[in-house]
């Protein structure tokens, strides 16, 4: 199988990556607890390419979310999908970056940036063939932009 790690930094990146799990999770009948609920053997041919079957048939995205400060993270975790990820996979400062590029870059981001690395490793490292990874974030302000 060719799989795919989603990689979402920022709050731009985990609004954006919230709703493409929801839409996602919905194409392939799994609800928001990671059972599949579907009705078709179409919506379980490709499934892992994003999803990873973990104990008792549960899917949980292939995906790692990242941001300098917990709002956003704690917005995804009380979503409709938010018990959907791996809770180890979240990774979030204290500070942010206040829509500052340079907070993202070299301060606040560059002291996350090894967790980061380390889960995006153990994420590509449970794949059986990793196609590549899909990243989700702004192109302008802290976060998303700099880290």
């Amino acid at each position: 199988m060719r799989e795919i790690v989603s990689c979402q930094a920022g709050q731009c990146g985990n609004q954006i990556g919230s709703k493409f799990w929801e839409v996602i999770s919905d194409e392939h009948g799994v609800d928001p607890t990671g059972t599949y609920q579907g009705d078709s053997d179409l919506q379980l041919e490709r499934i892992n390419v994003y999803f990873d079957e973990s104990t008792g048939g549960r899917y949980v995205p292939r995906a790692v979310l990242m941001d300098l400060e917990p709002g956003t993270m704690d917005s995804v975790r009380a979503g409709p999908y938010g018990q959907l990820f791996r809770p180890d996979n979240f990774i979030f400062g204290q500070s942010g970056a206040g829509n500052n590029w340079a907070k993202g870059h070299y301060t606040e981001g560059a002291e996350l940036i090894d967790s980061v690395l380390d889960v995006c490793r153990k994420e590509a490292e449970s794949c059986d063939c990793l196609q590549g990874f899909q990243l989700s974030h702004s192109l302008g302000g802290g976060t998303g932009s700099g880290m």
